[in-house]
């Protein structure tokens, strides 16, 4: 199965994430919907109904009326050490909160996942440039700079599709498109270092822009940490195959990381209502 794209829109180019959104765009397409028929797919609409359902429990929690700055400052912390690890880097989670963190793939990605409450008004309008800022950030201490924020040619005609769906309609869920989004970025890897990572925060971008998770208190990254490297890699492979097999069982992987990102979500939130 090929999930059609729509041709590119633009080039690429210290607190808690943020929740500023611009006016909602549009939902419904004017054309072909090239997502809808991802919903029926074995067990993806179910999945995804799974992952809402989750993360609206997460919204609902009382400590978000005064604390949702905390929590997502916490949940930034915790998902940027989560996408470290995927990439072999495992810091404990307590040394990253006192700052003590010289590894350069860990120090990209906080980076990165601070910076993502700046990022959420532009992504829907030029996400080319916000994708070249977040390789600059997860990268700066890995590449040389000449080569920061530059994917490769080779990537250029697939990143075009992904951007028209970034920046297009669709009835689809929020949960599914941040799925492809991810899928996309990490399928294609369109920088020789750092596209895990960028791929990771852009499908959290998604669902915070989209309307997910608005308050960016839920932390994705850690549900695919808790489901293991080696699931991550399987079910990436089968979406690299563009089989409807393996395109269902990526989406169904990314909404039950998103589950078990929500409940890691109501922790923070509980471990900040016990102060």
């Amino acid at each position: 199965m090929t999930i059609p794209m729509r041709p590119p829109t633009d080039g690429p180019g210290a607190a808690g994430l943020g929740t500023r959104r611009a006016a909602p765009r549009p939902t419904r397409p004017t054309g072909p919907d090239p997502l809808a028929p991802l919903l029926d797919l074995p067990g993806v609409r179910d999945a995804a109904d799974a992952a809402r359902t989750a993360v609206d429990r997460l919204l609902g929690h009382k400590v978000l009326r005064r604390e949702s700055a905390g929590v997502s400052s916490e949940s930034a912390l915790r998902g940027a050490r989560a996408s470290a690890s995927l990439e072999g880097v495992d810091v404990p989670l307590a040394q990253v909160r006192t700052g003590d963190v010289s590894e350069p793939t860990l120090q990209g990605a906080l980076r990165v996942s601070v910076a993502l409450g700046s990022m959420v008004d532009t992504w829907d309008r030029a996400p080319g440039q916000v994708l070249a800022r977040m390789h600059v950030l997860a990268a700066a201490d890995l590449v040389p700079t000449a080569d920061l924020g530059r994917p490769s040619v080779q990537a250029s005609g697939r990143l075009g599709g992904v951007f028209g769906l970034i920046t297009g309609a669709t009835t689809a869920p929020a949960v599914l498109i941040a799925a492809v989004v991810h899928g996309e970025l990490a399928a294609v890897e369109p920088f020789a270092v750092g596209s895990g990572v960028v791929a990771r925060a852009a499908g959290r971008l998604t669902g915070i822009a989209r309307g997910l998770d608005p308050k960016a208190v839920s932390v994705p990254e850690v549900g695919f940490a808790e489901l293991g490297a080696p699931a991550y890699a399987e079910a990436l492979a089968g979406y690299r195959s563009g089989t409807a097999d393996g395109v269902a069982g990526w989406l169904a992987h990314c909404c039950r990381a998103t589950e078990l990102g929500a409940v890691e979500g109501l922790a923070i939130c509980e471990s900040l209502l016990r102060g």
